[in-house]
């Protein structure tokens, strides 16, 4: 069963039946589903489906070949192309009879391989199929690579693409169909350390406990992600030794530069640089508080939370778990942690509830971006953080989100009420998200004070 991703099948189908030429640009990190999705599509469409290859040009040039002659040609035994020009001139006959889709999964790989193929593709885009009606789509993993190879304006593709679709993570409310046999906390963990990767969703045995299914996935040798994210960066990173120790020490908690330089043991120039090159991947974000647009409070967080799961809890354990008691680690370690771990989760899927469209539309004003604040309250003169904010002129929205066991206490709503009053909008609100519910005198009290109280099981229940 295909699950999420109707957006953008909508807008493709849309391209499609407009009956001409269309240039569709997909990106996103590796197994986040963009393969899946482009197969859907294409279902009952006739489609010539090339994978290129970490290989030479000769190879890919053999492989896109007999991609091609299998539709135009199958059955027949017909050689290779002799050219990329020849494959190309061929296409371009093609595409004149009728509507067809041609679809180059991993374009990095044979761009990399055979450098001129960006500025031919470009030749027949503007000489030949802008007036046919080919449906060309161009996918790749890389992230670097199609923002400035191929959606870049230097690049010989630039303006030539018709749409473009970054492919993100599911959401935990998409995530949650994949997870029907678990209940709401369960399911919130496991959109947790699996990031939302619809592939690794996908290994989720819905038969088995949660713990069970950690303990397979992360906690046996041959666990699915035992060995993951050390696979992700050998396939994106030529010397990714320092780089580990750069994500050890942001899921450690050290977020300022000085720190994550200090923890490592690298010099802050070569330490900005790799966390430089795991922004481009997406694996790790620049945050800044909220309110401002540049700030010296720059902190660096992991995007990608099975990326803080792993190396929070699966690398300082791998000897352990290689000599099989990583289910005793587990149990002993890491089950206690979890409430911990899922803190900056919740405040994700606090942020995807207040995005969903009908939720949207009831908020009291239309806020753009919602974030992180932290600072200095000078009444109090010590530092503060608020888990979300948005603002628009002067009204100003500010959201606690507290995932524990016991229910939140009138003690949250003062802190969070101190905390907006160090800003001076005249219209504030405020919510409160909570895992456990909230004690008696928050529920009797709140609502008449104009705080907003939403429990986890409202949020997850609203589809």
């Amino acid at each position: 069963m295909f699950i999420g991703r109707k957006r953008e099948l909508k807008k493709l189908n849309d391209m499609y039946h407009h009956d001409q030429f269309e240039c569709a640009v997909f990106y996103g990190r590796r197994r986040v589903g963009k393969t899946t999705l482009i197969d859907h599509f294409c279902k009952d469409k006739k489609t010539i489906y090339f994978t290129a290859t970490e290989g030479t040009a000769k190879d890919n040039l053999a492989a896109m070949s007999r991609a091609i002659l299998s539709v135009t040609s199958p059955g027949v035994p017909l050689p290779a192309f002799s050219s990329f020009a020849d494959l190309l001139n061929y296409l371009d006959s093609l595409c004149e009879k009728e509507r067809m889709i041609l679809v180059i999964d991993e374009y990095p790989y044979l761009a990399e391989s055979y450098p001129a193929i960006s500025s031919m593709l470009q030749a027949h885009i503007d000489h030949v199929w802008k007036r046919s009606t080919l449906f060309l789509i161009l996918c790749g993993s890389s992230m670097s690579f199609m923002e400035h190879q191929v959606l870049g304006y230097k690049s010989p593709l630039y303006g030539r693409r018709t749409a473009q679709f970054k492919i993100h993570p599911f959401t935990f409310f998409e995530s949650s169909e994949m997870l029907t046999g678990f209940n709401h906390q369960d399911r919130a963990l496991l959109y947790g350390v699996t990031g939302g990767i619809p592939e690794y969703l996908s290994r989720i045995d819905g038969k088995k406990s949660l713990e069970e299914n950690l303990i397979d996935l992360f906690f046996e040798e041959s666990g699915r992600l035992f060995e993951e994210p050390v696979n992700l960066l050998k396939q994106e990173l030529r010397e990714p030794a320092s780089y580990h120790s750069v994500i050890s020490a942001i899921a450690g908690g050290a977020s300022r530069l000085n720190e994550i330089a200090t923890k490592t043991g690298l010099e802050t120039s070569g330490c900005s640089s790799l966390l430089a090159s795991l922004m481009e991947l997406g694996i790790v974000r620049k945050e800044i508080p909220v309110t401002e647009v540049r700030s010296k409070k720059t902190l660096y967080r992991l995007e990608d939370s099975m990326f803080t799961f792993w190396y929070r809890f699966v690398r300082p354990n791998i000897s352990g778990i290689s000599r099989g008691i990583g289910a005793a680690i587990f149990e002993s370690q890491i089950r206690s942690q979890l409430n911990h771990f899922m803190g900056n989760v919740f405040e994700e899927i606090c942020k995807q509830y207040l995005y969903l469209p009908q939720i949207y539309a009831k908020a009291p004003f239309c806020y753009g971006e919602l974030g992180r604040w932290w600072g200095n309250n000078p009444r109090e003169k010590r530092q503060e953080e608020i888990d979300l904010m948005a603002f628009h002129e002067d009204q100003a929205l500010f959201c606690e989100c507290k995932w524990q066991n016991e229910p939140v206490k009138m003690d949250v709503v003062s802190a969070l009420k101190r905390r907006g009053e160090i800003f001076s909008f005249s219209q504030k609100y405020f919510i409160i998200f909570s895992k456990s519910g909230f004690a008696e005198n928050v529920l009797s009290q709140c609502p008449g004070e104009g705080i907003v109280l939403i429990d986890f099981l409202q949020m997850a229940e609203y589809q």
